[in-house]
């Protein structure tokens, strides 16, 4: 099951085990169980720590193993073989059961092993999904820090009559306790912040009391990152306030034109990012959304940022580099089928449609590159595109024309997206040379068509332009005093990681100038 290269790195990590780790493997007769065995033992003979056991009787999922420690009750389960995305998950809970320190907030811990209640999550994931292993790991690690919690994380490939009773059609879905819990990428302190009802109000309190910043930068992506960089080598108070540190990096699957970097996936690359930031003093306050913007009342005064959850930070200047999110189709069905054949991430969501009609909205780079990759995947795959031809670039055009199970409508207007009142059913749109309406059947929608800024919060106070983008000048100044602005929020030309990069660095320095030539009162 693993290559060479990968048992010699397990083998390094499974030295760092405190404590013995005991598999205790479900199986069935299926060709899953009998390569989920050979995992195992592959496993325990890379440590003399770990132990493996069969135990057919339990009533649970098969195939499937539970990671604890021998005579210990510890619930973090995988249903099906943990490889691919969730291998990094599988590595962490074996560390972690046999006693390596997670390197999260003490106070974060803290705050999951003082959690009251029984808690049974359930996780389904597919093993191409790269927003699937920040939800596997959060729960697994609070299922070994908590004995109420208990986390089974489950293939949904592997059991789709679960994913069709359940109606699943998009991943990492948690359900608690029976019930739906969440979808998308969530971490640890979001999940805790929905289960401890009183985190929140602690949360803003401790936000409330800290001391005024040199700069803030409101947004944790690429232009984020390289703003904190820059302003933290000044010697100045930094703080970042973002709602998810890496942003729609987060979301990237191939990123293959960064300068120096030949190939890396999003989220080694946001890690990276956060990884360089904290390098330097800044004070990155995650998970936290932009309510409003206060301009400073004199020359030199404070800004005021106020947040979601009703906290208040102050700061000297500002840079905003919100980013932007994908743009919805704004069709009646939409919003009903959301999560229920609608989906915005053909990588996560694209095996759940093993073999099924599906349809890409859109035809620029996101959207061939979504038909290519769903192709290998999905029985049939239209894309639908507004303009009378495609505007991807010429070779990825070929290769999505040399595909047999590919459809290209050209001039369609999307009108509406149909169900049956639980599941995407079908797809409306109008022929813009005739103006004739027609339908396709299908079973899932995949919409990429573009961004929005996430300006909504500002437009208000700040210059925008007519799409919301917020104007800045070569300098990233806004039309407001001490706030800048940096990245794909703004009416820079080109939306790319690159370039959100330097406009961050280069709103960094300007901020720095402006603090250093603006008087502060006493």
């Amino acid at each position: 099951m693993l290559d060479t290269t990968m048992q010699t790195q397990l083998k390094a990590y499974l030295e760092r085990l405190q404590r013995p780790v005991e598999l205790v493997a479900t199986l069935d007769g299926s060709a899953t169980a009998g390569e989920l065995r050979e995992l195992l033992h592959e496993i325990q003979g890379l440590s003399d720590k770990i132990t493996v056991r069969e135990d057919d009787t339990l009533d649970v999922r098969k195939p499937s193993f539970l990671i604890t420690n021998p005579g210990a009750d510890i619930g973090v389960r995988f249903a099906g073989v943990p490889l691919g995305h969730e291998f990094t998950s599988l590595v962490l809970a074996l560390l972690q059961v046999g006693g390596h320190p997670s390197k999260e907030a003490q106070d974060l811990l803290d705050q999951v092993k003082n959690l009251q209640g029984s808690f049974h999550f359930e996780t389904y994931y597919s093993l191409s999904c790269h927003n699937c292993p920040d939800v596997v790991q959060a729960l697994n690690l609070m299922s070994v820090l908590n004995p109420g919690i208990t986390h089974t994380a489950i293939d949904g490939a592997l059991f789709q009559d679960e994913v069709k009773s359940r109606e699943i059609m998009g991943v990492p879905t948690v359900f608690l306790n029976g019930e739906v819990f969440g979808q998308g990428r969530m971490e640890l302190a979001e999940i805790v912040g929905k289960i401890d009802k009183g985190a929140a109000a602690r949360d803003a309190a401790k936000l409330n009391d800290k001391a005024a910043f040199d700069v803030l930068i409101v947004g944790g992506g690429p232009a984020g990152a390289a703003a904190a960089v820059y302003a933290a080598r000044k010697g100045i108070r930094t703080g970042m306030a973002a709602e998810r540190f890496g942003g729609q990096v987060n979301d990237t699957l191939d990123i293959e034109n960064y300068i120096s970097i030949a190939h890396t996936e999003g989220p080694q690359f946001s890690a990276a990012l956060l990884n360089h930031v904290r390098q330097y003093e800044v004070d990155v306050m995650n998970l936290q959304q932009a309510k409003a913007l206060r301009p400073a009342a004199t020359e030199g005064g404070l800004i005021e940022l106020e947040l979601e959850n009703g906290a208040v930070l102050k700061s000297r200047s500002i840079i905003v580099s919100t980013g932007a999110r994908w743009r919805n189709m704004n069709v009646p069905g939409e919003e009903q089928y959301r999560t229920k054949g609608v989906a915005y991430c053909p990588h996560c969501d694209g095996p759940l449609y093993k073999g099924k009609r599906v349809a890409v909205i859109g035809g620029g780079n996101s959207g061939v590159e979504a038909a290519i990759d769903l192709a290998g995947v999905v029985g049939h795959v239209t894309v639908v595109e507004f303009m009378p031809e495609l505007k991807a670039d010429a070779v990825l055009q070929k290769k999505l024309r040399s595909l047999p199970n590919v459809d290209i409508i050209l001039n369609a207007q999307t009108t509406e997206v149909l169900g049956d009142g639980s599941k995407v059913t079908g797809l409306a749109y109008k022929d813009r040379t005739n103006d004739e309406a027609r339908q396709l059947e299908l079973e899932g929608i995949f919409v990429q068509i573009g961004l929005l800024p996430n300006t909504d919060w500002i437009r208000e106070t700040v210059a925008c332009n007519r799409f919301g983008e917020i104007e800045i000048d070569a300098r990233g100044q806004t039309s407001v005093p001490g706030v800048f602005a940096a990245g794909d929020c703004t009416t820079v030309p080109y939306k790319q990681i690159v370039v959100a990069a330097g406009a961050g660095a280069t709103a960094a320095l300007s901020a720095f100038d402006h603090i250093i030539r603006t008087t502060t009162p006493a």
